[in-house]
């Protein structure tokens, strides 16, 4: 039975896939920033007791050559999922905030997996926005489809940063693993993840949007942006699947082929939201947002390059070759407003 390295433990992502492991009989050992910080790692805690002995919890800073060396020892797999996500508005300073964790920390896990003969695949976390940058982007793709076979050309540490550092993380873990030939890698692209977070602790800026709607920031009506989106769960799946099938290579976007907008979401919420009045029956005009927006932090150039955009998602890879079933969307916001009410 293989053993796997989930680094960033503690995160959305990675704590679905540190579960999900273990629920496979697998053995895991998972990384996380601080063990002294019960509020980030009681869900691992939890596992840990649950499947006794085959949960191994180590410290580790992204920052820091050689940190994951101890962690990774024996080990068959290697999930790179660590690297802050954060909306752009949560982002102070780009290089220093994403862009410097992502691509330091891709070089510091891939160095451990070259000194760790044991290692056979890596599969690495990477996200849509390393193959566009903003929407209008994907109008020059084939048929106006997002694929994979594109990367983010436009997006800049001053203009997406976030975007920006994946594409840097990503093609930087490609040059990495095309200088040997001993381990294969498979990157993961999915779009906004949603779902149940397993802790009320989490930091990242997809559970940050949901944040927004479900506290009634959009009360007033829903401005037409819509998402590429993937239940956490599904994405947790699609990393156990590419790593033990073996033909499983390149990148893999996990993403509804059709994308959801605010008011999408809205309407499916007021279900289950014991406020549901805080939720928007309406949109909002796009000429009410091209006047207001920039009094909400959207600039002129963002919202002209990515309001009322929708595109088509080529997911075929994913179902067709991981043999990926998506969960419908009902069930993964349900799921996800169970999950934030409780910790409210």
């Amino acid at each position: 039975m293989e053993s796997a390295l989930v680094t960033g433990g503690s995160g959305f992502v990675g704590g679905h896939l540190v579960a999900l492991l273990l629920e496979e009989g697998y053995t895991v050992r998972t990384t996380v920033r601080s063990l002294s910080n019960p509020a980030k790692i009681g869900h691992l805690l939890d596992l840990q007791r649950r499947h006794a002995g085959r949960l191994s919890l180590f410290e580790a800073d992204l920052l820091a050559e050689g940190a994951f060396d101890e962690a990774m020892a024996a080990c068959d797999w290697v999930f790179h999922v660590a690297s802050p996500f954060l909306m752009p508005e949560q982002i102070r300073d780009g290089q220093k905030e994403v862009v410097e964790p992502a691509l330091r920390g891709t070089r510091n896990v891939l160095g451990a997996v070259d000194r760790t003969p044991s290692v056979r695949r890596v599969v690495l976390t990477s996200t849509v926005g390393a193959i566009f940058g903003d929407y209008v982007d994907v109008r020059q793709m084939e048929g106006g489809v997002l694929s994979e076979q594109y990367f983010n050309t436009t997006s800049t540490v001053e203009n997406n940063p976030y975007h920006y550092s994946k594409v840097m993380a990503e093609q930087e873990a490609w040059r990495i693993c095309g200088g040997q030939d001993r381990w294969s890698m498979v990157a993961i692209n999915p779009g906004l993840i949603l779902g149940p977070a397993l802790t009320g602790s989490s930091d990242s800026g997809s559970l940050f949007l949901l944040d927004e709607l479900l506290k009634g920031y959009f009360f007033y009506g829903a401005p037409d942006f819509s998402f590429t989106y993937a239940d956490v769960r599904d994405v947790a799946l699609a990393h156990l699947l590419a790593a033990r099938d073996p033909q499983a290579h390149g990148r893999y976007i996990i993403a509804e082929r059709e994308m959801i907008s605010f008011l999408q979401m809205s309407r499916i919420l007021r279900r289950w939201h014991r406020r549901p009045y805080l939720l928007p029956r309406h949109g909002v005009p796009n000429a009410i947002v091209r006047l207001i927006g920039p009094l909400f932090g959207l600039s002129q150039d963002y919202i002209r390059k990515h309001l009322g955009i929708r595109f088509a998602v080529d997911n075929h890879r994913s179902v067709d070759e991981l043999g990926l079933r998506y969960r419908p969307i009902d069930e993964t916001l349900k799921d996800h407003y169970e999950a934030w009410s409780r910790t409210r």
